[in-house]
C-alpha cells in the first residue's frame, strides 16, 4: 500500500518543515541515480526531438503547436504540444477534482510522492529539456529542475499534510448546562475550493511551478499547468509523469492537466478569468503579475519581480567577497530572481583590517573578478549558461543607453560545446544614489549597478526603499560590525525582505533551500506568496464544521 510504503519519507519531510534543518529526499549530485541513468536521460530527450509530445494522457486536442528554441544551438526543438480548449480544460479539472476531494489527505499525499518518485526517472531528459529551453547549464538544470524540484514540491505535499489534519475530523462536543448538558457531534472538513492554475515562466520552468502543483494537489484541487510557450517541454515531461501514477493508482489524470499554446495564441488570460478556475499561481514579470493580483473572486500565489540589493559596508576579506559576489551575478546570467543588482558601496570606500579601500578600487576589484570568472575557460561559460532570449540580451549589451558609467560592457563569451550559444558576461554600470530612475527597476540578466552613497547608513536607507516601493526577494550585506548588521537586519526584515550576511566560498545569496528558506516572503512587491509556509497552503481550502444534536 502506497501510504505505508510512502510513510516514512512524509514523516520526516514533516519533521524538516517544523526543524527547517538541512533535509534533502532528492540528492542534488547525478551519481546518486545511477551510471546509466545520464545516458539513458540523453538518448529520452533525443528521442523527444521533432516529435510531437505523446506522453499525456489528455484527449480531445484541437491541435498541435510548439516554438521552443535551444539558446545553445539556436535551432528549434521541433517539437509539438496538443492544443486543448478552455472550456474542455476546466471541465475535464472539475470531473476529476470532484472525487479527489473525497481522497484522505494521506492517501492523497502517498500519491503524491509516488508521482515524484516516477519524475524522478526522469531527471536527465529534463535536465536536458530545461538547458535547451531555458539555457541553464546542464548542471544547474539538471540540480534546479530535478531534485531540487522534487524537495520543493515534496515540502508542499508535508505542509499540507500537517495542516489538513490540524483539527479533529469528528468529535463529541458537550456544553455542561447544570443539571442537563447539550450534546451535539461535530465534523470538521476541509473543502477545497476549485480549479488551480499555475502559470510557468520560460527560466525556471519547473522549480518554480511545482511548489502551486503539488500545493493545489494536496489540498485537494485539481491543476491545470500553463508553460510559457518557450520553455514547455520540462514541465510536459513532469506533467506525463504524474498522469501515469495517477491513472495507475485509479486516479484520473485530468486532475492535471498541461495547457501549452503559442505566442501567437496565448491563452493565458482566457484561464485566468474563466470563473471555473479559483487558484492562480504565477510566475514572472510584475505587470502581468499585478493583473492577476487584481482578479476578483480568485486566491492568487504570485512571485513577481524585485530589486535585489548588495549592501558593502566592512569585511574581512574583500577578495574572497568579490569572487563570491561575481560568481553570485553571473551564476546563469543573472536570469535568477535572486540574483543580486544594485549594489551600494559608500562614497569613502569599504573598511578592511589593512585599512580603508576606496571607492574606486572596490570597483576595480568587482569588475576583475568578474572578468577573472567570465574569462576562466574551465569556468565562464559553464557558470554563464546560455541567455533565454533577445530581449534579455540587448539589456546587458545596450547598457550604455541608461546612462551613468559604463564598467564593463556586456560582451560575448564563446562556449566551446555549443559555438551559437548566447552568451553574455554580466555588463557593470556605475551610477549615483540620485540616479533612482535608472535602479528603481529590475534589470532582468546580466546587467549589475554600482551605486555610489554618503555612508553605510544611506545605503541602508536606499536598499530598504527600493524593497519596500518595487520589491526584494534577496539582500546581501557585509559588515564586520555587529550594530551595523543589526541595523541592516532590522532595515530590511521592516519591509518583509530576508538577509544574506558575509556569505563567501561556495555558498550565493541566489541559493535558496527546500524545507529550510521560505523563498520570496510575500511581504513586499516581489510576490504575495512565500515557498512554503503555512498560508501558502491553507488559502487554497476552507474549513466547513457540521453540526448534529447528539440524542
Amino acid at each position: 500500500m502506497l501510504v505505508t510504503k510512502h510513510q516514512n519519507t512524509i514523516d520526516n519531510a514533516v519533521k524538516a518543515n517544523q526543524e527547517r534543518v538541512f533535509f534533502a529526499q532528492y540528492p542534488e549530485h547525478p551519481k546518486a541515480y545511477g551510471e546509466e541513468a545520464p545516458v539513458k536521460g540523453t538518448e529520452r530527450y533525443q528521442q523527444m526531438l521533432h516529435q510531437p509530445f505523446k506522453q499525456l494522457l489528455q484527449t480531445g486536442e484541437t491541435g498541435w503547436a510548439g516554438e521552443e528554441t535551444s539558446p545553445y544551438t539556436r535551432e528549434k526543438l521541433g517539437i509539438t504540444y496538443p492544443i486543448f480548449s478552455v472550456e474542455d480544460l476546466t471541465k475535464k479539472a472539475a470531473i476529476a477534482g470532484k472525487d479527489w476531494a473525497e481522497v484522505p489527505v494521506a492517501t492523497r499525499a502517498a500519491i503524491l510522492i509516488e508521482t515524484l518518485e516516477k519524475v524522478k526517472d526522469h531527471f536527465f531528459a529534463i535536465a536536458h529539456a530545461t538547458m535547451h529551453t531555458t539555457g541553464q547549464s546542464y548542471m544547474m538544470s539538471f540540480q534546479a529542475s530535478g531534485p531540487h524540484a522534487n524537495d520543493r514540491a515534496l515540502e508542499a505535499i508535508a505542509m499540507g499534510y500537517q495542516e489538513l489534519q490540524r483539527f479533529p475530523s469528528e468529535l463529541m462536543w458537550e456544553k455542561p448546562m447544570g443539571k442537563i448538558s447539550i450534546k451535539l457531534k461535530k465534523t470538521f472538513r476541509a473543502i477545497p475550493k476549485g480549479t488551480g492554475l499555475v502559470i510557468g515562466c520560460s527560466t525556471f520552468p519547473v522549480w518554480n511551478s511545482l511548489p502551486g502543483i503539488y500545493a493545489d494537489l494536496i489540498t485537494g484541487n485539481p491543476v491545470i499547468v500553463k508553460p510559457h510557450p518557450q520553455a514547455v517541454l520540462p514541465i510536459a515531461i513532469v506533467v506525463g509523469a504524474i498522469q501515469q501514477v495517477l491513472q495507475e493508482n485509479g486516479v484520473d489524470p485530468n486532475l492535471c492537466q498541461l495547457a501549452a499554446d503559442s505566442t501567437g495564441q496565448l491563452i493565458t488570460k482566457d484561464l485566468c478569468e474563466h470563473p471555473a478556475i479559483r487558484l492562480i499561481d504565477y510566475t514572472g514579470g510584475s505587470a502581468f503579475g499585478n493583473y492577476v493580483e487584481g482578479l476578483p473572486g480568485k486566491t492568487v500565489f504570485t512571485e513577481k519581480a524585485g530589486v535585489n540589493s548588495v549592501i558593502l559596508d566592512s569585511v574581512k576579506d574583500l577578495d574572497a567577497v568579490t569572487q563570491n559576489l561575481a560568481f553570485s551575478v553571473s551564476l546563469y546570467s543573472g536570469q535568477m530572481c535572486t540574483a543580486p543588482q544594485n549594489f551600494f558601496i559608500p562614497e569613502q570606500g569599504i573598511t578592511t583590517p589593512s585599512g580603508i579601500v576606496p571607492f574606486n578600487e572596490v570597483v576595480q576589484k568587482l569588475k576583475d573578478a568578474v572578468v577573472s570568472l567570465t574569462t576562466n575557460p574551465k569556468m565562464g561559460a559553464g557558470t554563464l549558461g546560455a541567455v533565454q532570449n533577445d530581449t534579455t540580451l540587448n539589456r546587458a549589451r545596450e547598457i550604455h543607453n541608461l546612462g551613468g558609467k559604463v564598467i564593463l560592457e556586456g560582451t560575448a563569451v564563446s562556449n566551446e560545446e555549443f559555438g551559437n550559444a548566447r552568451v553574455c558576461a554580466p555588463a557593470i554600470l556605475e551610477v549615483s544614489s540620485a540616479d533612482t530612475h535608472i535602479y528603481e527597476k529590475e534589470l532582468f540578466g546580466p546587467v549589475i549597478l554600482l551605486i555610489k552613497t554618503k555612508d553605510t547608513a544611506h545605503a541602508i536607507q536606499l536598499a530598504r526603499q527600493m524593497a519596500q516601493q518595487h520589491g526584494a526577494i534577496t539582500c546581501a550585506a557585509y559588515t564586520t560590525s555587529e550594530t551595523t548588521k543589526t541595523q541592516i537586519a532590522a532595515a530590511m526584515n521592516s519591509v518583509f525582505t530576508p538577509v544574506s550576511f558575509n556569505l563567501t566560498g561556495f555558498i550565493w545569496v541566489n541559493q535558496h533551500a527546500a524545507f529550510s528558506d521560505f523563498h520570496v516572503t510575500g511581504g513586499n512587491p516581489a510576490g504575495n506568496a512565500s515557498f512554503t509556509n503555512q498560508e501558502f497552503i491553507v488559502k487554497r481550502f476552507v474549513w466547513v464544521g457540521n453540526r448534529e444534536l447528539a440524542e
